[in-house]
């Protein structure tokens, strides 16, 4: 069976710990090197100029990274500029899922536990997808109706981060 012909998997990267985006960034790092296109949509995040983005600029086409928030999410619902940018980040998603082979939502669980999207939404677009099309959901609270979803589910937790005692992000390792 050829990677055509095998379904694709639903992941999940969930957990207080840091590294849930730089886990499915590196996955996407593997599937770009056999030849697999790889498609990240970031909810919540709005920063152009992380070193993730850079990278896949380098990279060209087949490794997209789609910034779609406006920062993270303080208020429980947001506001009504981060319900409508969760929700074109989500059409985003849907439109790009015939168009590469690994789907990264980054923070979409964030956007869920925020109550930015509804989890109905979430579950009807990996419903929908391609049979082939990987999809990997990020971010800390992973609704229990996603993680019954999923083929695989890691949680990451933090021991010790450096932000804890107040050390700003390293540029290459944080941001």
């Amino acid at each position: 069976m050829n990677a055509a012909e095998q379904p694709g998997r639903v992941l999940i990267f969930t957990g207080d710990g840091k590294g849930k985006t730089t886990a499915a960034l590196g996955l996407g790092l593997r599937a770009f090197g056999r030849g697999l296109g790889v498609c990240v949509v970031q909810f919540i995040k709005s920063r152009r100029d992380t070193g993730e983005v850079n990278a896949a600029r380098a990279l060209g086409a087949r490794f997209q990274i789609f910034p779609m928030g406006r920062g993270f999410v303080t208020k429980q619902g947001g506001t009504e500029p981060d319900r409508a940018m969760a929700a074109e980040a989500l059409g985003l998603a849907r439109r790009k899922m015939s168009e590469c082979d690994v789907l990264v939502l980054d923070e979409i669980n964030c956007s869920v536990k925020a109550g930015l999207l509804a989890v109905d939404d979430v579950l009807a677009l990996l419903e929908t997808r391609p049979k082939a099309l990987h999809v990997v959901l990020t971010g800390r609270g992973a609704h229990p109706r996603l993680i019954a979803a999923a083929d695989t589910v890691t949680e990451i937790n933090s021991i010790r981060h450096a932000h804890d005692s107040g050390t700003p992000a390293a540029p290459g390792i944080e941001c």
